[in-house]
């Protein structure tokens, strides 16, 4: 059963006993192995993914063949294209797996069902949204406001757990930089 995910929901919503099961059943447990794509560029995305254990990454690539790093996702935090989730719509941007990752997938229909069955799920999910754009403001700010040096000692500050977690070319694209890039910065604020 999805006791993390139940637990994360009750952390902002009050699940009664007789919810948990309609909840727990409505979500698909997925095993997923390191770089293995759960969504890719042309595809719907039908899920909207939960990660109960592991990382995932949501990605594009750019005209010139560059993998651009733009979300990841840890434990307890959600992951999709919400474009192409909420239009069921082909997707730009690929979700891949960083590390062997446990997952529990809600489908698009489920998702609606849900909220049909058992309204205080859109206030969850209205509460996790806004926290997660509330995240991507600050990040497009660090974007404008930090020099490259800036935006890393930042990140690694606030996310030590990043850094320590996700390979070297993977937080290079996530921060805009070149691995060597990347690399220059770290040897800098070491010595």
């Amino acid at each position: 059963m999805a006791e993390k995910l139940l637990q994360h929901l009750q952390k902002f919503i009050v699940v009664p006993a007789e919810a948990k099961p309609l909840v727990a059943g409505s979500l698909l447990p997925f095993q997923v192995k390191k770089k293995q794509n759960l969504l890719e560029n042309g595809q719907i995305c039908t899920y909207n993914y939960f990660v109960e254990k592991g990382c995932l990454r949501l990605f594009f690539i750019n005209d010139k063949g560059i993998e651009q790093t733009t979300q990841f996702s840890i434990e307890n935090w959600w992951l999709s294209d919400y474009s192409s989730f909420s239009r069921q719509q082909p997707s730009t941007f690929f979700i891949q797996a960083v590390e062997n990752t446990t997952v529990w997938a809600l489908s698009w229909q489920a998702q609606e069902q849900l909220f049909l069955n058992f309204p205080p799920l859109e206030r969850y999910f209205r509460l996790v949204y806004q926290r997660a754009y509330a995240a991507e403001q600050w990040r497009i700010k660090y974007i404008y406001d930090f020099s490259k040096e800036e935006m890393y000692q930042h990140f690694s500050s606030h996310y030590p757990g990043f850094v320590q977690r996700i390979p070297q070319y993977l937080l290079a694209s996530f921060l805009g930089f070149t691995p060597e890039y990347l690399s220059e910065i770290r040897k800098k604020s070491i010595s």
